[in-house]
């Protein structure tokens, strides 16, 4: 028990910090003269939130000390449980108080949604919604894009504690241990710096685009962080505005790629380190390669009869589901059936390790290709001593093994959660599609859980088990 107290500290911490995002939708609803019902929920959240962090603080006072790395994993494992709770409980009340509530199940599945930045939804009517509502959903993409616990490792320093541990376990990718500056802080300074910059060039983007400062805000949080939650029904389809659909492709590319490839290029002054990353080459390549195939089949199929149409159908798409944004502007379960699929895969394995994306990360998929040519040749030259290398270096034997336990544990997580849904039996392709983009952090798959409906379907069993997969 005296083990975990030093994890509980931080995490009281945590909630310290994120009982001061719940300030952000307390403000809007109250400068916005929402329903008392609503200002009631953000600020009974907010209190029972800090409430919490200090009743940690309290009982681990007395237990302060450097983490070990099973305490960074715990740590993680419990702000990824705990903090989905907390940010669940003002849509709970709000819906209760307002006379439309919605279960305990769907309130944590909304929470986790966001927090994750999947992007899976049960509510329906968002245009109805007040903006506060909405706002918080998408904000809470914005605090999991980059990581609440990245930021906590910015900030733990100042409390006088060490967050190396914690940000080994936080963050993506088999190579999390190559140091971009000498101090962890500065790297998540950086890291933070650099999501924020991005955000800031994506609101004024849209603004100038032609949305309104809310939905630009809203809209923001949902395209920097890759997490795909809107204020309208129709998704990004609301706004029928061609401009903003590309503004929107831009800044989902320039999300899935490797903030930390930003960081060494600003440093460097050097835009090149970009562009010869292998990473970034194979998430750029692959998402703009695949757009040009889907945009040539569909117009050949003649799903889309005009072809700059059909260009920016597919690169819209794409890019959404590939960079496991999620944003839709039509029902393109409707396309033949190859497009709906080809995204599917593509979430898995488009995005950069240190993106806000999710899936298997594409240096893996690199490492992987690269192992497995290497096995190929070994065949023919049993003696060849040759290293698998990533750009200049070389991945070392532990590297490789990680990835392929990682890949191991992947397979088996998804086969396993695809047979717990077809044991509540779900139609094979809606248990397949669900467990694939809630395990990526996707959002909306096919059929009824497509983008033309919710996850308000399933069942209560059902939706855990999308909740556990997120």
């Amino acid at each position: 028990m005296l083990a975990i107290l030093p994890v509980l500290s931080i995490l009281g911490w945590v909630l310290i910090f994120f009982s001061a995002a719940l300030l952000v939708p307390l403000s809007v609803a109250w400068f916005g003269n929402e329903a008392y019902a609503a200002q009631q929920a953000y600020a009974g959240a907010l209190v029972l939130t800090l409430l919490s962090g200090i009743a940690m603080l309290a009982v681990s006072r007395r237990s302060r000390r450097e983490l070990k790395p099973r305490d960074g994993v715990l740590l993680v494992v419990l702000t990824w449980t705990v903090l989905p709770l907390y940010a669940s409980l003002p849509l709970f009340a709000y819906f209760h108080q307002a006379g439309a509530p919605i279960s305990f199940t769907d309130a944590y599945f909304e929470a986790m949604s966001g927090l994750t930045t999947t992007g899976s939804t049960v509510l329906s009517g968002l245009d109805m919604l007040p903006g506060s509502v909405n706002l918080w959903r998408c904000f809470l993409q914005w605090l999991g894009g980059m990581g609440i616990l990245v930021l906590a490792v910015a900030i733990l320093p100042l409390l006088g504690m060490g967050g190396s541990q914690l940000f080994r376990a936080e963050t993506t990718g088999p190579l999390k241990d190559a140091k971009l500056t000498p101090r962890i802080t500065e790297t998540a300074k950086g890291l933070w710096t650099i999501y924020a910059v991005i955000s800031i060039l994506c609101l004024l983007a849209f603004r100038a685009g032609g949305m309104s400062w809310y939905d630009a805000w809203v809209h923001m949080f949902a395209t920097t962080s890759l997490g795909g939650m809107s204020s309208h029904d129709a998704s990004f389809g609301y706004f029928q505005s061609p401009l903003l659909e590309w503004i929107c492709v831009a800044f989902m590319l320039f999300s899935s790629c490797n903030f930390a490839v930003y960081f060494v290029a600003i440093r460097k002054r050097s835009p090149s380190v970009v562009v010869t990353d292998p990473e970034a080459r194979g998430t750029l390549g692959l998402m703009i390669g695949a757009s040009l195939f889907v945009s040539v089949f569909l117009f050949v199929k003649g799903s889309v009869t005009d072809p700059f149409d059909a260009l920016r159908l597919a690169f819209f798409h794409i890019v959404s589901i590939a960079s496991t944004t999620g944003f839709s502007t039509t029902d393109y379960g409707q396309w033949p059936v190859l497009v709906p699929y080809l995204m599917l895969l593509l979430c898995a394995v488009a995005t950069s390790a240190g993106s806000t994306g999710a899936g298997i990360k594409m240096v893996r998929v690199i490492i992987l290709l690269k192992q497995a040519k290497r096995e190929m040749q070994r065949l023919l030259h049993p003696r060849m001593v040759r290293p698998v290398m990533l750009g200049r270096r070389a991945v070392s034997n532990e590297s490789i093994f990680a990835v392929l336990a990682f890949m191991l544990l992947y397979g088996a997580s998804t086969s396993g959660l695809i047979l717990l849904m077809l044991a509540t039996d779900l139609p094979f392709d809606t248990a397949f599609a669900a467990v694939v983009v809630n395990l990526n952090n996707m959002g909306p798959a096919i059929n009824h859980i497509g983008p033309a409906g919710t996850y308000a379907a399933l069942t209560d069993f059902q939706t855990w088990i999308c909740t556990f997969a997120m």
